[in-house]
């Protein structure tokens, strides 16, 4: 049997916070850094049921939140990120399998482009979504923090 053989890709559900922060603070080292509010992984829950919350998706294993993929669309482009994977099950095509999902749901609202970034030092990242079509765009990712976050 497949390792990915149990799984399950669906719409997130309240009930799932508490796994869903533990995957992100193991997958993104940055969420610990309290120094950095905006990484705040409670704050990028709620902002995202406030904002498509349909387009929020957890891959489920044998009753486990084993990854993650958040979606969006502006009406011009769709953009895909916090995509992960327990360190256990990576290797095993549930990245894949998420963002072959994000893709597809993106499709079905009529989203022409998905972009998505990936810090630079990040080569083995990049190398996934490359072996997945994903090409760099000729364009500088510029950044402004608003607010409390500046």
């Amino acid at each position: 049997m497949s390792n990915a053989a149990s799984l399950s890709i669906r719409v997130f559900a309240a009930a799932d916070t508490d796994a869903v922060i533990a995957l992100w603070l193991e997958a993104f080292p940055e969420y610990r850094d309290a120094t950095r509010p905006q990484r705040n992984p409670h704050l990028s829950i709620r902002n995202k049921l406030a904002t498509q919350p349909e387009l929020f998706f957890v891959a489920v294993k044998d009753g486990r939140v084993v990854g993650t993929v958040m979606a969006g669309y502006d009406g011009h482009r769709g953009w895909m990120y916090s995509l992960a994977v327990c360190s256990r099950e990576r290797r095993h095509g549930i990245g894949t399998q998420l963002v072959r999902h994000a893709e597809a749901a993106l499709t079905v609202i009529g989203c022409p482009k998905v972009n998505l970034q990936v810090l630079s030092a990040k080569e083995d990242v990049r190398g996934f979504y490359e072996a997945l079509g994903y090409r760099a765009d000729a364009v500088i990712s510029l950044g402004k923090r608003l607010g409390e976050f500046a």
